[in-house]
């Protein structure tokens, strides 16, 4: 069990430090040649604490992996344009544009732009998921493609992208919010034919805590960029308020949360640490963002320090666990009987996040 000596960033330094001794070269981060949000999302946590520490080094290793993804003119390849997990990637070239002014990013981010302009919806205006989930609508596509739309949009005059990642956020909410809860299921089918589609609602049974996680990092980030005038600024703030408040009257006794987020404690459920960091981070940046009110950040405090203290130590590398490795919708057994593992690509880049926002709120 790990001491929580060490600061945030402290922790963020070693779990990165951890990494870059297992992938010395960033294009050998599997999946290996494939422009996918696994690498995307921990790379996105190695930008954050960045952005704290200013080690050059980190935008070296982040540009490396993207330039093992792109052609000599700056094409991003080894993605699936319908496919909003492999569309995530492509916030980390804005950084770098910004930091190396190399013009090949922005060819990237205009070819990404130009498949989300194009992206299928299903009838109801959702983007759907990927083309081997077609038409239905997952949360985690909101974290997927909405900041890469809100960035791009505001930066490049295509206000066009700004709306519609607001629109997906809302549409979402609307088709997936339980209202006795306040909480979102994992996923929609508005063709109510998959397995685990209600017949009327076509929802998903559960609420699985990692892809609830996604919603409040995807619209917090959102925010940031969005123009204060924004029409939809209001409901969006609304969305997050609701739904963290939501998610904290179901934090574990230890801080973290569960791995199916309103079942603490229910036979064969488990504490999830990537979700926990996501609640974490979102908490933190609602707090600083106005949305929440700071007694909030007690909820975050203890979620923090339930990661820290399961954190352990082999060598000089820092292992977090309880880390599901993925899954689509499905029942509550098959929730719980997700595989778990050490340091996965989801948990590290979550933690990352977690870290960088409590750097901001210790004491």
């Amino acid at each position: 069990m790990e001491k929580t000596s060490s600061s945030p960033l402290e922790y963020a330094q070693a779990a990165i430090d951890t990494l870059r001794r297992r992938y010395p070269d960033p294009a050998a981060l599997p999946p290996i040649q494939h422009f996918h949000y696994h690498q995307g999302v921990l790379l996105s946590g190695v930008h954050q604490t960045f952005l704290l520490n200013k080690d050059e080094s980190y935008l070296d290793y982040i540009r490396t992996w993207v330039e093992s993804n792109m052609d000599e003119e700056g094409h991003v390849l080894n993605h699936d344009p319908v496919s909003l997990d492999d569309i995530q990637p492509g916030i980390l070239l804005f950084p770098l544009y910004d930091h190396f002014g190399d013009p090949r990013y922005k060819t990237g981010l205009d070819q990404l732009a130009g498949e989300l302009e194009n992206y299928p919806k299903n009838d109801e205006g959702g983007l759907w998921h990927n083309d081997g989930a077609p038409r239905q609508m997952w949360l985690d596509g909101l974290y997927m493609g909405g900041p890469i739309m809100v960035e791009y949009g505001t930066r490049f005059g295509q206000p066009d992208l700004v709306n519609e990642a607001v629109t997906q956020a809302l549409l979402m909410q609307e088709k997936t919010r339980i209202p006795e809860t306040g909480l979102w299921r994992h996923a929609y089918d508005p063709d109510r034919t998959e397995p685990w589609a209600d017949p009327v609602t076509g929802l998903s049974p559960e609420y699985w805590g990692r892809s609830v996680g996604w919603v409040p990092m995807a619209v917090t980030n959102e925010l940031e960029l969005l123009p204060d005038d924004h029409p939809g600024r209001e409901d969006l703030r609304k969305l997050v308020r609701d739904l963290l408040t939501a998610v904290c009257r179901h934090q574990g006794p230890d801080g973290r949360w569960w791995q199916v987020l309103d079942k603490v404690g229910q036979e064969g459920n488990w504490p999830e640490n990537s979700c926990t960091c996501l609640f974490v981070a979102s908490i933190c940046k609602a707090v600083d963002q106005g949305i929440l009110d700071e007694t909030y950040l007690e909820a975050a405090r203890k979620g923090y320090g339930g990661v820290i203290k399961s954190l352990t130590r082999q060598g000089d590398d820092l292992l977090i666990s309880d880390i599901c490795v993925g899954t689509g919708p499905g029942s509550y057994e098959e929730y719980c009987q997700r595989p778990t593992s050490i340091n996965d690509m989801h948990g590290l880049g979550a933690l990352l996040f977690m870290c960088a926002e409590m750097e901001g709120v210790r004491g």
